[in-house]
């Protein structure tokens, strides 16, 4: 059945596709909104949680509201980049090699608990992530214009793990921490599933098109962001390099200019999904957390003191004046 509400403008469109998501995701509200975000923004998501917390329902209930193909990789400690990326198939009818195309080939791409990949296989798919491409030999494959990674990770499990670098982390546009529900969103959730078990017809917004997206794209890069706010965003990413006071303690290394872009085109979707077309001081510091979490290092005195990432941009947000 099709949503009654209006999805003739890309705005409406994906407004419309996150209030199905609402819906569907009970209690993650957070994580839904920075899918839409990274989906607005061409970036990839890193999403780190307690199992059981709706992180693969959600890009799966996110890729069944887009023109695309959707595939879940599933990381394992004996997994190969082949696996991830394809491999060529010798062909004996005429002694010649084709190469067939791995599931990193479709739109969206689940992989789940990337963290229990060995290097190699990190390697394969991030560098995908960031040339969208594959090379394979002399040869390379393009991905998909429309190309979406979430990757999940565990915090609480570290046997077996391979955690990734820090130079491979920078990939990722956004770092989202999944927390459990409360106790309001717990019962929803019962009643969500109970319903879903008890029927299976569902109302949902039309799908959509891969052009909606591109289209919501360049909105965002025609959004008014004033000189001031653009140097406050500059100073913000300057002083975690350069760090001063009760900060010089904690940090050891800032943000590379990927956080500059990143918070720049989160701050723009922030803003255009509130609909607006000017981007404010707030807009930035809204996506600060989640676009700075996973690219500053902190010293070994922050660790020992367990000063966590967030306190310290917590204490950059204080320290940066607002326009």
């Amino acid at each position: 059945m099709m949503n009654t509400i209006d999805t003739h403008t890309p705005h409406a469109a994906i407004t419309a596709a996150s209030q199905w998501l609402s819906g569907k995701i009970i209690g993650q509200e957070a994580l839904i909104d920075r899918l839409i975000m990274a989906l607005l923004c061409g970036g990839h998501l890193l999403v780190e949680g307690a199992p059981g917390l709706a992180k693969t329902r959600a890009v799966k209930a996110l890729s069944e509201l887009i023109e695309g193909d959707f595939h879940r990789i599933q990381f394992t400690p004996d997994l190969l980049p082949s696996d991830v990326t394809g491999t060529e198939i010798y062909r004996p009818e005429d002694g010649s090699f084709n190469f067939q195309k791995g599931p990193i080939f479709h739109n969206m791409i689940l992989a789940d608990e990337i963290n229990r990949a060995p290097a190699k296989v990190q390697s394969a798919l991030l560098e995908a992530m960031a040339e969208h491409q594959v090379s394979v030999g002399r040869e390379s494959f393009a991905l998909p214009k429309l190309f979406l990674v979430m990757a999940t990770q565990n915090p609480i499990e570290q046997e077996g793990t391979y955690p990734l670098p820090e130079a491979q982390l920078d990939r990722f546009l956004m770092h989202v921490q999944v927390g459990y529900p409360s106790s309001d969103a717990e019962q929803k959730i019962l009643h969500l599933v109970r319903n879903e078990n008890k029927s299976h017809s569902d109302v949902s917004p039309r799908k959509l098109s891969q052009q909606d997206i591109f289209n919501a794209r360049q909105d965002l890069l025609n959004l008014h962001m004033a000189e001031p706010v653009e140097r406050y965003l500059i100073q913000l990413v300057m002083a975690s390099r350069h760090p001063q006071g009760e900060l010089q303690q904690w940090l050891d290394y800032g943000s590379s200019p990927r956080g500059t872009i990143g918070i720049d085109v989160c701050a723009r979707a922030r803003a255009w999904l509130d609909g607006r077309d000017f981007v404010t001081p707030e807009d930035i510091q809204n996506v600060a957390h989640d676009v700075l979490r996973h690219r500053l290092i902190l010293t070994f005195e922050a660790d020992a003191q367990g000063v966590s990432t967030d306190q310290v941009i917590d204490l950059l947000l204080h320290d940066v004046p607002v326009p």
